[in-house]
């Protein structure tokens, strides 16, 4: 029966696609490489784990939101589903490296865009789990039959994704911008203000709604 290995090795972004991903470069290896794996059907999935970082001051104060108040983390900080996924992986002896997509998103209700806006830089641990469907050909197999295992449980791989990264991606599909996403009631609001005071920007209207901060006073 195959005995599987899993290494993250590295991270990048994917060149063309419609909406901010990342791909994470997979590489499987077979502890028993004279079995021929024939396919795998595996699924995964990334957690974000916050307790594997520190966090200076700014950081704190950007995740109260997620975690609250720094003193009550060691009881509010959970990981963190990130995104899960299925790939085929075609068929190898030895090793293998696929790419494994996790979509990004600036949508500031989902609470993995919270986390990443938050940090200034270093690194994101990571937890990759994984389970499926091996279709194999035993080393000792004299006629060639197939036979089929699964993924046990326990399988996992970390990695430390930089926080870089992820900002480099999303700078280049939002060059300077955030995005928030109103109900129409409140957008209905906005756009009544905007015209009554004669705003030509969105900019204007929320700065003029928004305090803006003054350095050792906050609004």
């Amino acid at each position: 029966m195959p005995d599987l290995h899993f290494e993250i090795e590295r991270a990048a972004p994917v060149r063309y696609a419609q909406t901010p991903m990342l791909a994470f470069m997979l590489k499987l290896s077979n502890v028993v490489p004279q079995e021929q794996i024939q396919s795998i059907m595996l699924q995964y999935q990334v957690w974000i784990e916050p307790a594997g970082r520190r966090y200076v001051e700014q950081e704190q104060s950007l995740l109260l939101d997620l975690f609250g108040e720094p003193d009550r983390w060691n009881r509010t900080v959970r990981s963190l589903l990130w995104t899960r996924g299925t790939v085929l992986v075609p068929a190898f002896s030895d090793s293998r490296v696929v790419d494994l997509d996790a979509p990004c998103t600036f949508d500031f209700n989902v609470a993995v865009t919270k986390y990443f806006y938050a940090l200034k830089d270093g690194v994101v641990p990571l937890r990759f789990m994984f389970s499926g469907t091996v279709f194999y050909v035993p080393a000792d197999s004299d006629d060639g039959t197939m036979q089929v295992s699964q993924i046990p449980l326990e399988k996992e791989a970390p990695y430390r994704l930089s926080v870089l990264v992820w900002k480099g991606m999303m700078d280049s599909y939002y060059p300077n911008t955030h995005w928030l996403c109103l109900s129409n009631h409140v957008f209905d609001q906005l756009y009544r203000y905007k015209i009554e005071y004669g705003l030509t920007t969105w900019e204007q209207v929320v700065e003029q709604l928004v305090p803006v901060e003054v350095e050792g006073r906050k609004p």
